[in-house]
């Protein structure tokens, strides 16, 4: 069996005076959590609802489980949209039953599993509620477990956390984390970095219908990182001027001054630490790796500069 169970290549879509997707491709590994980033409007709901079968590209293709993508795989794609539909005046319970019963499962093992799933997201009280009791979040708590409920291959979350409190994002988080222990693949698009830090092994960021940055979480922050370090140590600061790179910094919360070295390509870090060493008492050395936010914003600024190049070179040469 392959290592990719979904692969998106070259994809173009247009709707009206305007091309969602340009020539993107995408490659989601099996058994991993799969981050779907962008700006507002980048493209990522449209590649969401291709996925989904929802709407067809202009061209490309999409494979799923290593053949053509077809309207006979989406019972093994759990989808969880931003835009929720339930009904608000069916009860809770007898709702999430009607769409388990749609996903094919019998009344007997849909009510047995929804049961499981009310106590471990912790709404079992609003089982003979109606949706319109609910606050949003405790809406999207059933909606998500509509979704997940077959036990699908691969999930798909839109904003999964839109509307939640720290301590319910936090148990969702949780649950998507152990569908990925348990085998299940999961594709979720989001605006907050911080769940990518925690979630996605993968990513890929779409800005302005371009797949502008793909590949593993770790490595990316590793490319992105320019050899920066954090340095605690004890002695005049003054010491450090001198030394190329450095930037002095504040306080550490052991008391200890602190210093920020921007390595040159070619410098070694032992030979910084030695000239470090002869001018102040060391007490720390870290590597500073950077957030998904600074490279979300970084990725970005860079691909719309260079775009905003070429569609002015290609003005002035139609001119």
């Amino acid at each position: 069996m392959s290592d990719i169970i979904l692969q998106a290549d070259n994809i173009v879509k247009d709707f009206t005076r305007h091309r969602a997707l340009d020539d993107v491709s995408i490659a989601v590994p099996r058994g991993k959590v799969y981050g779907l980033l962008g700006p507002n409007g980048a493209g990522k709901t449209t590649l969401i609802r291709i996925i989904n079968h929802i709407t067809a590209p202009d061209s490309g293709s999409v494979t799923f489980n290593g053949h053509t993508l077809t309207a006979n795989d989406i019972v093994n794609i759990g989808y969880l949209p931003e835009e929720r539909g339930l009904y608000k005046k069916m009860k809770v319970g007898e709702q999430a039953i009607f769409f388990a019963r749609l996903k094919g499962l019998s009344r007997r093992d849909a009510e047995k599993a929804l049961k499981e799933w009310f106590d471990r997201l912790e709404i079992s009280e609003w089982w003979n509620k109606k949706i319109e009791e609910l606050s949003k979040g405790m809406a999207q708590k059933v909606q998500f477990i509509v979704t997940v409920l077959h036990r699908p291959e691969l999930l798909i979350f839109d904003e999964p956390f839109s509307g939640f409190d720290p301590i319910n994002a936090g148990i969702l988080k949780r649950e998507i984390l152990r569908l990925r222990d348990e085998g299940a693949t999961v594709i979720f698009s989001t605006h907050n970095m911080a769940s990518v830090e925690e979630l996605c092994d993968e990513i890929s960021l779409i800005n302005r219908s371009h797949n502008i940055l793909s590949g593993r979480v770790a490595e990316i922050r590793e490319r992105f990182s320019g050899r920066r370090y954090e340095l605690s140590y004890t002695g005049a600061p003054d010491a450090l001027a001198g030394i190329e790179g450095v930037s002095l910094g504040g306080i550490s919360p052991e008391g200890f001054a602190t210093a920020t070295i921007a390595l040159p390509g070619s410098e070694d870090v032992k030979a910084f630490l030695a000239a470090a060493n002869a001018a102040v008492d060391i007490n720390g050395f870290r590597r500073i790796m950077p957030s998904m936010d600074d490279i979300f914003v970084a990725a970005v600024e860079a691909s719309n500069a260079q775009q905003n190049t070429t569609e002015k070179q290609s003005t002035d040469q139609a001119e």
